[in-house]
């Protein structure tokens, strides 16, 4: 067997798979890319399918024996076999294909190198990066124009990180300068504008730096500032000189043709009296209708009114499309049903906007798709037959999709049947599994065991341009991410009130306990420079307490905070320390080093 070699084909063969005795326990793994000589077309690409170890000389005797401690386990004559499976060889065109004779026994196996891997699965190109292959560490990048005119899927089970890898891609999208437009129910984007502080060490690994896109992102609300208070602008819509179709996408469910004949009426009428009219003015029209399916009329159109979504000074599409800016549409404390109806008017109104070409071409990102085009045989809204003709006729005028979704079964299937670029976090439900082999190109049901055992953070993306399914490790964000859960249990270390110990590497926590015991020690030490200088030791550990930051900022403000106590305190009356020296010998041991324990246990642990 070759130095470098990790392996040799045995046994029955075929140009789509093999098998291979394994050199080492540590030489190759599950997923694993690896690279055979073919005679006639070069070097191919495989991967490694499963890998099993056996022992034919450890009988199960010898194990129960070994087990019981009667015996020991001796030498013995391992064997580690992995299957291969075949992914092929680029030809001279550019075209992956599979050879079309069979592999050799005894041919060599060799782990692949980066290059051949990104020329066999089409990771040349691309200028959107999402993250590593798995295991390995080429960087995937997917096409912009690919996933903006073709459209995007992602889909995960709550918590496997499709809010975050939505992030990921409206980080280097805005970095492109492409519009977006995100549709956001739970507040989970505003944080775009904030750099990254949670994840330091891993920048280094995806070779990124924070980055906080605060002037480029604008936050709308269509509630209002008090239950929206970090938003930075109202979203409203127009309210004045409503057609009948503008009306008839402010209501969730069907009307009788009567209700639609008042509602006529009135409009129609208003429209020869008035130059301008607004809601309140339909509303006294209606009323004095004699038809008495005037109340549900009425009763609808008070609803809407009662919302003030409805303004003369409404959110133009001009002002939330714009070259290399996000506009987000903050939705918490808005109604379902209104949230349905502001997506509808919206939708219609970019869709409408991209075939005149009055602004440019633009993402359309909508979180918790499930919501708003929902599947046959689910609940119906207003929504869903514009986002099913943007999803089929959108690439035609430059408007991208992207549907984000913890139900994809509940999504409708001709909306994810038109995305060509599908990420697929971990997922367990079996009808949500279904959905996805059935529903999407290039999955089948083979892979659903696959998908169940993701890790999370780990995606299976799929795309027309991609030859194979592949497995990517998300990079970190660059800007902080706000879908993250609120814990209901806190962590031991992290009960002291006023202090939140930062994840940010091995030695973090050693780190904050040294320096905050150093500066305690001081504090209850009367013959210390500190001590003899009267400072209030529980001033200082409350200072402490306010610090949110990284540990190096923890250190260096807690050691401006007692320099400064110091200075301060020199010029006090010397006479006051016996009394602080006597207090602090009644605190000592008791509460600094109860709130040492507190956040670190204690020392000898």
């Amino acid at each position: 067997m070759a130095k470098d070699s990790i392996g040799v084909i045995f046994g029955k063969t075929s140009s789509t798979s093999f098998r291979f005795a394994v050199s080492d326990s540590l030489a190759t793994r599950r997923s694993d890319y690896i690279k055979v000589w073919h005679e006639s077309d070069g070097w191919a690409l495989a991967q490694v399918s499963t890998i099993t170890s056996s022992s034919e000389d450890f009988s199960v005797e010898e194990a129960v024996d070994a087990a019981e401690g009667t015996s020991k386990i001796g030498d013995m004559d391992e064997h580690i076999i992995a299957d291969a499976t075949v992914i092929g060889v680029r030809d001279k065109d550019g075209v992956l294909r599979v050879p079309k004779s069979p592999f050799s026994p005894g041919d060599k196996i060799f782990k692949a190198d980066d290059v051949l891997i990104k020329q066999t699965l089409g990771l040349m190109r691309g200028d959107v990066y999402i993250g590593l292959l798995d295991g390995q560490s080429v960087r995937v990048n997917l096409d912009a124009n690919n996933l903006v005119q073709k459209h995007c899927s992602i889909l995960a089970k709550t918590g496997a990180g499709k809010s975050y890898t939505g992030g990921v891609i409206l980080e280097e999208l805005l970095d492109k300068g492409v519009p977006l437009l995100i549709i956001d129910p739970h507040g989970e984007y505003a944080t775009l504008k904030l750099p990254n502080d949670d994840k330091p060490s891993s920048f280094e690994r995806y070779g990124i730096i924070p980055k906080g896109y605060s002037s480029q992102v604008t936050v709308y609300t269509p509630a209002n500032k008090v239950l929206n208070p970090g938003a930075d602008s109202l979203f409203r819509l127009n309210g004045i000189n409503l057609s009948i179709k503008e009306l008839s996408q402010f209501f969730s469910d069907e009307r009788s043709q009567n209700e639609t004949g008042i509602l006529f009426e009135a409009v129609s009428k208003l429209k020869v009296e008035k130059q301008d009219y607004a809601i309140e003015d339909i509303i006294v029209e209606v009323g004095q209708n004699k038809s008495k399916a005037k109340w549900n009329v009425i009763n609808k159109l008070e609803t809407l009114r009662e919302t003030g979504i409805l303004s003369d000074k409404a959110t133009t599409i001009k002002e939330l499309v714009q070259d290399a800016r996000a506009s987000i549409i903050d939705m918490k404390g808005v109604n379902p049903d209104l949230q349905a109806m502001i997506v509808a008017k919206l939708c219609a109104d970019i869709f409408d906007a991209r075939k005149l070409n009055t602004v440019p071409p633009c993402m359309l990102v909508i979180e918790e798709a499930h919501n708003f085009c929902p599947e046959k045989g689910f609940e119906r809204t207003v929504s869903t037959d514009i986002l099913r003709t943007i999803a089929s006729e959108g690439r035609k005028f430059g408007l991208g999709l992207m549907v984000v979704s913890q139900r994809p079964a509940r999504v409708d299937k001709n909306i994810l049947s038109q995305c060509n670029t599908q990420i697929i976090m971990k997922v367990t439900n079996p009808n949500d599994l279904k959905a996805i082999s059935k529903g999407l190109e290039g999955i089948g049901s083979d892979v659903e065991d696959d998908i169940k055992s993701l890790s999370p953070g780990v995606a299976m993306i799929v795309s027309t341009y991609i030859e194979r399914p592949i497995l990517v490790d998300i990079r970190t964000r660059k800007s902080k991410h706000g879908g993250a859960s609120v814990p209901v249990v806190k962590d031991p270390l992290d009960q002291t009130p006023g202090i939140r110990v930062v994840s940010s590497g091995i030695d973090d926590k050693s780190i904050i306990g040294s320096k905050i015991t150093d500066i305690a020690g001081s504090v209850n030490d009367p013959q210390s420079t500190i001590g003899n200088s009267n400072i209030n030791s529980q001033k200082i550990i409350d200072n402490a307490r306010t610090i949110v930051e990284s540990p190096r900022a923890i250190i260096n403000k807690a050691k401006t905070i007692i320099e400064a106590t110091i200075q301060t305190k020199k010029t006090e009356q010397p006479q006051q320390h016996e009394e602080i020296k006597e207090q602090i010998e009644r605190k000592k041991g008791k509460r600094e080093t109860s709130l040492y324990r507190k956040m670190f246990g204690s020392r000898k642990k």
